[in-house]
Protein backbone atom coordinates (compact mmCIF):
# COMPACT_ATOMS: atom_id res chain seq x y z
CA UNK A 1 0.00 0.00 0.00
CA UNK A 2 1.07 3.46 -0.53
CA UNK A 3 -1.36 5.23 0.98
CA UNK A 4 -0.44 6.13 4.70
CA UNK A 5 -1.39 8.96 6.98
CA UNK A 6 -0.18 12.66 6.41
CA UNK A 7 1.01 15.69 8.66
CA UNK A 8 -0.64 18.95 7.35
CA UNK A 9 1.30 21.73 9.44
CA UNK A 10 0.46 24.89 7.75
CA UNK A 11 -1.86 26.56 10.39
CA UNK A 12 1.48 26.40 12.95
CA UNK A 13 3.35 28.52 11.10
CA UNK A 14 3.99 32.13 11.79
CA UNK A 15 2.63 33.50 8.50
CA UNK A 16 -0.88 32.12 9.81
CA UNK A 17 -1.03 32.69 13.32
CA UNK A 18 1.90 35.38 13.81
CA UNK A 19 3.31 35.49 17.16
CA UNK A 20 1.39 31.87 18.19
CA UNK A 21 3.05 30.51 15.49
CA UNK A 22 6.49 28.62 14.23
CA UNK A 23 8.96 30.14 11.94
CA UNK A 24 10.35 27.75 9.05
CA UNK A 25 13.64 29.16 10.33
CA UNK A 26 13.24 27.59 13.77
CA UNK A 27 12.58 24.36 11.93
CA UNK A 28 15.52 24.69 9.71
CA UNK A 29 17.61 25.56 12.62
CA UNK A 30 16.36 22.65 14.62
CA UNK A 31 16.75 19.95 11.35
CA UNK A 32 20.99 19.62 12.71
CA UNK A 33 19.68 18.63 16.06
CA UNK A 34 16.82 16.37 14.83
CA UNK A 35 19.59 14.40 12.93
CA UNK A 36 21.68 13.98 16.10
CA UNK A 37 18.73 12.70 17.79
CA UNK A 38 17.50 10.81 15.13
CA UNK A 39 20.84 8.80 15.37
CA UNK A 40 20.67 8.00 18.77
CA UNK A 41 16.73 6.83 18.67
CA UNK A 42 18.06 4.20 16.07
CA UNK A 43 21.68 3.50 18.08
CA UNK A 44 18.94 2.53 20.98
CA UNK A 45 17.03 0.57 18.64
CA UNK A 46 19.79 -1.37 17.38
CA UNK A 47 21.38 -1.98 20.98
CA UNK A 48 17.38 -3.14 21.97
CA UNK A 49 16.79 -0.18 24.31
CA UNK A 50 13.68 0.86 22.71
CA UNK A 51 11.22 -2.56 22.75
CA UNK A 52 8.62 -0.82 20.79
CA UNK A 53 10.51 -0.39 17.44
CA UNK A 54 10.59 -4.06 17.09
CA UNK A 55 7.33 -4.87 18.01
CA UNK A 56 5.82 -4.11 14.70
CA UNK A 57 8.27 -7.09 13.00
CA UNK A 58 7.39 -9.60 15.75
CA UNK A 59 5.54 -11.47 13.25
CA UNK A 60 6.32 -15.09 14.46
CA UNK A 61 4.19 -14.11 17.55
CA UNK A 62 1.04 -13.57 15.38
CA UNK A 63 0.21 -17.04 14.68
CA UNK A 64 -0.09 -18.19 17.96
CA UNK A 65 -2.20 -15.56 18.89
CA UNK A 66 -4.72 -16.01 16.43
CA UNK A 67 -4.55 -20.29 16.47
CA UNK A 68 -5.57 -19.38 20.55
CA UNK A 69 -8.76 -17.07 19.15
CA UNK A 70 -9.79 -19.41 16.76
CA UNK A 71 -10.10 -21.99 19.30
CA UNK A 72 -11.65 -19.64 21.62
CA UNK A 73 -14.06 -18.07 19.01
CA UNK A 74 -16.74 -20.48 19.34
CA UNK A 75 -16.61 -21.70 22.95
CA UNK A 76 -16.74 -18.40 24.73
CA UNK A 77 -19.07 -15.11 24.10
CA UNK A 78 -16.48 -13.03 26.51
CA UNK A 79 -13.35 -11.55 26.86
CA UNK A 80 -12.49 -9.34 29.86
CA UNK A 81 -8.98 -7.50 29.83
CA UNK A 82 -8.07 -6.80 33.37
CA UNK A 83 -5.47 -4.09 33.39
CA UNK A 84 -4.74 -0.51 33.59
CA UNK A 85 -3.07 2.71 32.10
CA UNK A 86 -0.61 0.96 29.07
CA UNK A 87 -2.13 -2.42 29.77
CA UNK A 88 -5.95 -1.34 29.22
CA UNK A 89 -6.00 1.97 27.21
CA UNK A 90 -4.46 0.30 24.18
CA UNK A 91 -7.40 -2.71 24.06
CA UNK A 92 -10.07 0.06 24.31
CA UNK A 93 -8.81 2.24 21.40
CA UNK A 94 -8.43 -0.76 19.37
CA UNK A 95 -11.88 -2.06 20.07
CA UNK A 96 -13.59 1.94 19.33
CA UNK A 97 -11.91 2.47 16.29
CA UNK A 98 -12.07 -0.95 14.71
CA UNK A 99 -15.40 -2.20 15.73
CA UNK A 100 -19.09 -1.35 15.30
CA UNK A 101 -20.03 1.43 18.11
CA UNK A 102 -22.61 -1.09 19.73
CA UNK A 103 -20.02 -4.41 19.51
CA UNK A 104 -21.07 -5.80 22.19
CA UNK A 105 -24.81 -5.26 22.01
CA UNK A 106 -24.88 -7.15 18.60
CA UNK A 107 -25.34 -10.61 18.82
CA UNK A 108 -22.99 -13.63 18.35
CA UNK A 109 -23.90 -14.50 14.75
CA UNK A 110 -23.53 -10.36 14.24
CA UNK A 111 -19.93 -10.65 15.36
CA UNK A 112 -19.26 -13.47 13.27
CA UNK A 113 -18.46 -15.31 16.46
CA UNK A 114 -16.09 -12.75 18.13
CA UNK A 115 -16.57 -12.48 21.66
CA UNK A 116 -17.46 -9.33 23.48
CA UNK A 117 -14.52 -7.22 24.95
CA UNK A 118 -14.62 -5.12 28.55
CA UNK A 119 -11.88 -3.69 29.74
CA UNK A 120 -11.75 -4.01 33.41
CA UNK A 121 -9.25 -0.43 34.32
CA UNK A 122 -10.33 0.70 37.46
CA UNK A 123 -11.30 -0.95 41.17
CA UNK A 124 -14.45 1.03 41.21
CA UNK A 125 -16.91 -1.77 43.39
CA UNK A 126 -19.45 -0.88 41.76
CA UNK A 127 -18.42 -0.44 38.00
CA UNK A 128 -16.56 -4.45 38.76
CA UNK A 129 -20.20 -5.54 40.30
CA UNK A 130 -22.26 -3.97 37.40
CA UNK A 131 -19.66 -5.90 34.83
CA UNK A 132 -20.35 -9.04 36.95
CA UNK A 133 -24.11 -8.70 36.76
CA UNK A 134 -24.03 -8.26 32.85
CA UNK A 135 -21.27 -11.34 32.09
CA UNK A 136 -21.94 -15.41 32.31
CA UNK A 137 -18.02 -15.87 33.92
CA UNK A 138 -18.52 -19.62 32.90
CA UNK A 139 -18.88 -18.09 28.94
CA UNK A 140 -15.75 -15.90 29.05
CA UNK A 141 -12.14 -15.69 28.95
CA UNK A 142 -9.94 -13.26 31.65
CA UNK A 143 -6.76 -11.33 29.97
CA UNK A 144 -4.95 -10.24 32.96
CA UNK A 145 -2.58 -7.79 31.94
CA UNK A 146 0.56 -6.26 33.88
CA UNK A 147 3.82 -6.33 33.11
CA UNK A 148 5.31 -6.12 36.79
CA UNK A 149 3.15 -8.71 37.55
CA UNK A 150 2.55 -6.74 40.74
CA UNK A 151 0.01 -3.55 39.89
CA UNK A 152 -2.60 -3.86 42.78
CA UNK A 153 -5.31 -2.71 40.80
CA UNK A 154 -5.35 -5.44 38.36
CA UNK A 155 -4.53 -8.42 40.79
CA UNK A 156 -7.40 -6.93 43.48
CA UNK A 157 -9.64 -7.17 40.03
CA UNK A 158 -7.86 -10.93 39.52
CA UNK A 159 -8.88 -12.59 42.95
CA UNK A 160 -12.61 -10.84 42.52
CA UNK A 161 -13.24 -12.32 39.16
CA UNK A 162 -11.45 -15.30 39.66
CA UNK A 163 -13.30 -16.58 43.59
CA UNK A 164 -16.71 -15.78 40.96
CA UNK A 165 -15.01 -18.37 37.99
CA UNK A 166 -14.39 -20.95 40.75
CA UNK A 167 -17.96 -21.40 41.79
CA UNK A 168 -18.93 -22.54 38.72
CA UNK A 169 -16.98 -25.88 38.89
CA UNK A 170 -16.97 -28.31 41.32
CA UNK A 171 -13.83 -29.22 43.26
CA UNK A 172 -12.72 -32.23 40.89
CA UNK A 173 -13.34 -29.99 38.22
CA UNK A 174 -11.43 -26.78 39.64
CA UNK A 175 -8.31 -27.23 36.40
CA UNK A 176 -11.29 -26.34 33.64
CA UNK A 177 -11.45 -23.07 34.91
CA UNK A 178 -7.79 -22.63 33.96
CA UNK A 179 -8.68 -22.89 30.65
CA UNK A 180 -10.44 -19.68 31.09
CA UNK A 181 -7.44 -17.81 31.86
CA UNK A 182 -4.71 -16.16 29.84
CA UNK A 183 -1.87 -14.05 31.62
CA UNK A 184 0.05 -11.04 30.32
CA UNK A 185 3.38 -10.40 32.26
CA UNK A 186 6.98 -9.79 32.11
CA UNK A 187 9.11 -12.69 31.31
CA UNK A 188 10.36 -13.74 34.70
CA UNK A 189 9.72 -11.87 37.74
CA UNK A 190 6.44 -10.98 39.67
CA UNK A 191 3.36 -12.70 41.18
CA UNK A 192 1.30 -13.21 37.63
CA UNK A 193 4.72 -14.90 36.52
CA UNK A 194 5.12 -17.26 39.41
CA UNK A 195 1.28 -17.77 39.27
CA UNK A 196 1.71 -19.16 35.80
CA UNK A 197 4.53 -21.27 36.87
CA UNK A 198 2.88 -23.11 39.75
CA UNK A 199 -0.64 -22.81 37.50
CA UNK A 200 0.01 -23.99 34.06
CA UNK A 201 -1.66 -20.85 32.57
CA UNK A 202 -1.77 -19.72 29.23
CA UNK A 203 0.59 -16.74 29.27
CA UNK A 204 2.54 -14.27 26.99
CA UNK A 205 5.63 -11.71 27.53
CA UNK A 206 5.87 -8.38 28.05
CA UNK A 207 9.37 -7.91 27.58
CA UNK A 208 11.40 -6.05 29.59
CA UNK A 209 12.51 -3.40 27.00
CA UNK A 210 8.79 -2.28 26.28
CA UNK A 211 7.24 0.30 28.13
CA UNK A 212 3.87 -0.29 29.32
CA UNK A 213 2.44 2.97 27.27
CA UNK A 214 4.35 1.81 24.35
CA UNK A 215 2.60 -1.75 24.59
CA UNK A 216 -0.21 -1.68 22.44
CA UNK A 217 1.38 -3.92 19.22
CA UNK A 218 2.66 -6.40 21.94
CA UNK A 219 0.42 -9.21 23.56
CA UNK A 220 -0.84 -6.23 25.71
CA UNK A 221 -3.29 -5.17 22.55
CA UNK A 222 -2.87 -8.08 20.29
CA UNK A 223 -4.55 -10.48 21.93
CA UNK A 224 -7.63 -8.78 22.88
CA UNK A 225 -8.10 -7.32 19.15
CA UNK A 226 -7.53 -10.74 17.74
CA UNK A 227 -10.09 -12.00 20.35
CA UNK A 228 -12.74 -10.06 18.60
CA UNK A 229 -11.68 -10.44 15.30
CA UNK A 230 -9.30 -7.47 14.48
CA UNK A 231 -6.91 -8.10 11.75
CA UNK A 232 -3.15 -7.38 13.96
CA UNK A 233 -1.70 -8.72 10.23
CA UNK A 234 -2.59 -5.18 9.03
CA UNK A 235 -2.07 -3.51 12.18
CA UNK A 236 1.58 -4.59 12.53
CA UNK A 237 2.08 -3.85 8.52
CA UNK A 238 0.66 -0.51 9.30
CA UNK A 239 3.09 0.08 12.11
CA UNK A 240 6.01 -0.94 9.99
CA UNK A 241 5.35 1.24 7.13
CA UNK A 242 5.53 4.48 9.40
CA UNK A 243 8.44 2.91 11.67
CA UNK A 244 10.26 1.88 8.14
CA UNK A 245 9.75 5.71 6.55
CA UNK A 246 10.83 7.35 10.22
CA UNK A 247 13.92 5.09 10.39
CA UNK A 248 15.27 5.56 6.75
CA UNK A 249 14.86 9.02 6.87
CA UNK A 250 16.97 11.68 9.17
CA UNK A 251 15.92 14.80 7.43
CA UNK A 252 13.64 16.18 9.77
CA UNK A 253 11.07 17.68 6.44
CA UNK A 254 10.51 13.76 5.10
CA UNK A 255 9.97 12.10 8.60
CA UNK A 256 6.54 12.91 10.05
CA UNK A 257 6.79 11.75 13.64
CA UNK A 258 9.80 14.12 13.96
CA UNK A 259 8.15 16.90 12.32
CA UNK A 260 5.27 16.50 14.85
CA UNK A 261 7.99 16.18 17.68
CA UNK A 262 9.63 18.99 16.65
CA UNK A 263 6.64 21.36 16.22
CA UNK A 264 5.04 20.05 19.29
CA UNK A 265 8.32 20.81 21.32
CA UNK A 266 9.08 24.82 19.70
CA UNK A 267 4.91 25.90 20.12
CA UNK A 268 5.65 24.26 23.94
CA UNK A 269 8.63 27.22 24.05
CA UNK A 270 6.17 29.71 22.92
CA UNK A 271 3.79 29.31 25.78
CA UNK A 272 1.81 26.41 23.77
CA UNK A 273 1.38 23.87 27.15
CA UNK A 274 -1.57 22.31 26.49
CA UNK A 275 -1.80 19.88 23.68
CA UNK A 276 -5.08 19.16 22.27
CA UNK A 277 -6.29 16.08 20.17
CA UNK A 278 -9.29 16.40 18.60
CA UNK A 279 -10.37 13.30 16.34
CA UNK A 280 -13.70 14.50 13.96
CA UNK A 281 -15.17 10.67 14.49
CA UNK A 282 -16.37 8.78 17.20
CA UNK A 283 -14.19 5.63 16.15
CA UNK A 284 -10.96 7.71 16.99
CA UNK A 285 -12.15 9.09 20.78
CA UNK A 286 -10.33 6.23 22.70
CA UNK A 287 -7.36 6.47 20.65
CA UNK A 288 -7.00 10.45 22.10
CA UNK A 289 -7.64 8.55 25.53
CA UNK A 290 -4.65 6.15 24.55
CA UNK A 291 -2.53 9.44 23.16
CA UNK A 292 -3.13 11.01 26.48
CA UNK A 293 -1.35 8.65 28.50
CA UNK A 294 1.66 8.35 25.98
CA UNK A 295 2.06 12.41 25.99
CA UNK A 296 1.49 13.06 29.62
CA UNK A 297 4.13 9.68 31.29
CA UNK A 298 6.45 10.32 28.97
CA UNK A 299 7.37 13.71 28.39
CA UNK A 300 5.85 15.09 32.40
CA UNK A 301 8.89 14.87 33.92
CA UNK A 302 10.55 16.78 36.87
CA UNK A 303 14.14 16.73 36.23
CA UNK A 304 16.19 16.32 32.50
CA UNK A 305 18.91 14.08 31.56
CA UNK A 306 21.86 16.20 33.46
CA UNK A 307 19.21 15.29 37.31
CA UNK A 308 18.55 18.63 36.77
CA UNK A 309 14.38 20.06 37.86
CA UNK A 310 12.82 21.55 34.65
CA UNK A 311 9.09 20.49 35.98
CA UNK A 312 8.31 20.51 32.08
CA UNK A 313 5.58 18.34 29.94
CA UNK A 314 2.97 19.51 27.60
CA UNK A 315 -0.67 18.80 29.11
CA UNK A 316 -2.50 16.63 26.60
CA UNK A 317 -6.50 17.21 26.54
CA UNK A 318 -8.80 15.23 24.77
CA UNK A 319 -12.00 16.24 22.52
CA UNK A 320 -14.32 14.86 19.89
CA UNK A 321 -15.48 16.48 16.56
CA UNK A 322 -18.41 17.76 16.47
CA UNK A 323 -19.44 17.35 20.14
CA UNK A 324 -17.03 19.74 21.68
CA UNK A 325 -17.27 22.49 19.57
CA UNK A 326 -20.42 22.46 21.90
CA UNK A 327 -18.20 22.58 25.04
CA UNK A 328 -14.56 23.39 24.64
CA UNK A 329 -13.92 25.66 22.03
CA UNK A 330 -15.38 28.54 23.26
CA UNK A 331 -11.92 28.19 25.37
CA UNK A 332 -9.81 27.04 22.45
CA UNK A 333 -11.20 30.17 20.55
CA UNK A 334 -10.85 33.32 22.95
CA UNK A 335 -9.25 32.02 26.24
CA UNK A 336 -5.70 31.57 26.88
CA UNK A 337 -2.88 31.59 23.86
CA UNK A 338 -1.65 28.41 25.16
CA UNK A 339 -3.20 25.38 23.36
CA UNK A 340 -1.84 23.77 20.08
CA UNK A 341 -4.77 21.69 18.78
CA UNK A 342 -4.36 18.70 16.51
CA UNK A 343 -7.09 17.69 14.11
CA UNK A 344 -7.27 14.18 13.18
CA UNK A 345 -9.33 14.26 10.19
CA UNK A 346 -11.11 11.37 8.38
CA UNK A 347 -10.51 11.53 4.58
CA UNK A 348 -13.78 8.67 4.26
CA UNK A 349 -16.37 7.43 6.70
CA UNK A 350 -16.83 3.75 6.35
CA UNK A 351 -20.98 4.93 5.71
CA UNK A 352 -22.57 7.58 3.88
CA UNK A 353 -25.82 8.68 5.54
CA UNK A 354 -28.55 10.90 3.54
CA UNK A 355 -30.32 13.81 5.11
CA UNK A 356 -34.07 13.40 3.95
CA UNK A 357 -35.43 16.06 2.01
CA UNK A 358 -37.99 18.07 5.09
CA UNK A 359 -39.41 20.94 4.19
CA UNK A 360 -37.22 23.87 1.97
CA UNK A 361 -34.87 23.48 4.91
CA UNK A 362 -31.00 24.26 3.53
CA UNK A 363 -29.95 20.55 5.07
CA UNK A 364 -32.25 18.37 3.02
CA UNK A 365 -30.65 16.86 0.35
CA UNK A 366 -27.22 16.70 1.95
CA UNK A 367 -25.40 13.77 4.20
CA UNK A 368 -24.11 13.47 7.50
CA UNK A 369 -20.81 13.50 6.06
CA UNK A 370 -21.02 16.43 4.33
CA UNK A 371 -21.70 18.30 7.26
CA UNK A 372 -19.27 16.64 9.70
CA UNK A 373 -16.59 17.63 7.23
CA UNK A 374 -17.98 21.05 7.10
CA UNK A 375 -17.68 21.39 10.67
CA UNK A 376 -14.27 19.98 10.84
CA UNK A 377 -13.28 22.77 7.94
CA UNK A 378 -15.29 25.47 9.81
CA UNK A 379 -13.39 24.87 12.93
CA UNK A 380 -9.75 24.65 11.72
CA UNK A 381 -10.25 28.00 10.17
CA UNK A 382 -11.71 29.59 12.97
CA UNK A 383 -9.19 28.70 15.07
CA UNK A 384 -6.82 30.03 12.48
CA UNK A 385 -8.51 32.86 12.15
CA UNK A 386 -8.07 33.52 15.32
CA UNK A 387 -4.23 32.54 15.78
CA UNK A 388 -4.51 29.85 17.47
CA UNK A 389 -2.07 26.96 16.00
CA UNK A 390 -3.24 23.67 14.44
CA UNK A 391 -2.40 20.58 12.84
CA UNK A 392 -4.04 17.84 11.00
CA UNK A 393 -3.36 14.58 10.29
CA UNK A 394 -5.33 13.29 7.73
CA UNK A 395 -6.52 9.32 7.66
CA UNK A 396 -7.65 7.72 4.70
CA UNK A 397 -10.30 5.81 6.17
CA UNK A 398 -10.09 4.17 9.29
CA UNK A 399 -8.97 0.41 9.63
CA UNK A 400 -6.29 -1.92 11.17
CA UNK A 401 -3.72 -0.76 8.67
CA UNK A 402 -3.76 3.33 9.62
CA UNK A 403 -4.28 2.89 13.17
CA UNK A 404 -1.30 0.73 13.27
CA UNK A 405 -0.04 3.54 11.60
CA UNK A 406 -0.77 5.84 14.09
CA UNK A 407 0.21 3.70 17.24
CA UNK A 408 3.45 3.69 15.55
CA UNK A 409 3.94 7.85 14.57
CA UNK A 410 2.27 8.59 18.30
CA UNK A 411 4.98 6.58 20.06
CA UNK A 412 8.16 7.42 17.46
CA UNK A 413 6.95 10.90 17.93
CA UNK A 414 7.06 10.37 21.42
CA UNK A 415 10.43 8.92 22.03
CA UNK A 416 11.96 12.18 19.67
CA UNK A 417 9.91 15.10 21.73
CA UNK A 418 11.51 12.91 24.82
CA UNK A 419 15.25 13.84 23.18
CA UNK A 420 13.87 17.47 22.42
CA UNK A 421 13.21 18.17 25.98
CA UNK A 422 16.44 16.28 27.30
CA UNK A 423 14.33 14.23 29.57
CA UNK A 424 13.89 10.43 29.60
CA UNK A 425 10.12 9.48 28.10
CA UNK A 426 10.49 5.63 29.01
CA UNK A 427 10.17 6.02 32.84
CA UNK A 428 7.50 7.56 35.04
CA UNK A 429 8.92 7.89 38.72
CA UNK A 430 5.82 10.32 39.23
CA UNK A 431 3.72 7.50 39.72
CA UNK A 432 5.72 5.38 41.94
CA UNK A 433 5.07 7.59 45.32
CA UNK A 434 1.51 6.68 44.55
CA UNK A 435 1.54 2.76 44.64
CA UNK A 436 4.16 2.61 47.55
CA UNK A 437 1.69 4.87 49.82
CA UNK A 438 -1.13 2.76 48.76
CA UNK A 439 0.88 -0.60 48.95
CA UNK A 440 1.57 0.57 52.92
CA UNK A 441 -2.07 1.88 53.29
CA UNK A 442 -2.96 -1.97 51.95
CA UNK A 443 -0.64 -3.53 54.11
CA UNK A 444 1.63 -4.46 51.81
CA UNK A 445 4.75 -6.73 53.45
CA UNK A 446 7.44 -4.38 53.65
CA UNK A 447 6.00 -1.43 54.23
CA UNK A 448 4.84 -1.03 57.62
CA UNK A 449 6.67 1.92 59.10
CA UNK A 450 5.46 3.78 56.33
CA UNK A 451 1.91 2.42 57.18
CA UNK A 452 1.81 4.34 60.00
CA UNK A 453 3.31 7.15 59.30
CA UNK A 454 0.68 7.70 56.58
CA UNK A 455 -2.09 6.76 58.34
CA UNK A 456 -1.43 9.72 60.65
CA UNK A 457 -0.91 11.92 58.31
CA UNK A 458 -4.28 11.04 56.92
CA UNK A 459 -5.90 12.08 60.27
CA UNK A 460 -4.37 15.14 60.34
CA UNK A 461 -5.91 16.22 57.27
CA UNK A 462 -9.43 14.77 58.50
CA UNK A 463 -9.39 16.91 61.39
CA UNK A 464 -7.68 20.13 59.57
CA UNK A 465 -9.80 23.69 60.53
CA UNK A 466 -9.63 24.33 56.79
CA UNK A 467 -12.77 22.39 55.65
CA UNK A 468 -15.79 23.99 54.82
Amino acid sequence: MDDRIRLNYTNVLNNRVEQHGVKLAEIKKLSKKFKEIHRKIEEDTRSGKLGFRKLPYNTKLVPEILSLAERYRYKYNNFVVIGIGGSALGNIAIQQALHHSCWNMLSKEERKGWLRLFVLDNVDPVFIKDILDIIDVRETVFNIISKAGTTAECLANFFVLLKELKKCYKKEDLDKFKQHIIITTGPEKGFLRELVNKEGYTSFVIEDNVVGRFSVLSPVGLVSAAFTGVDIKMLLRGAREIDTLCSKNDSLFNNIAGMYAVLQYLLYQKGKHISVMLPYSNNLYYLADWFRQLWAESLGKKYNLNNQIVNVGPTPIKALGVTDQHSQLQLYIEGPYDKVVTFLSLEKYSVKVDIPLFYDHYLGGKTLNQLIKAEEEATRLALTKNLRPNLTISIPEISPYYLGQLFQFFELAAAYAGELFEINPFDQPGVVLGKELTYALMARPGYEKQKNIIEREIEKMKFSKYIV
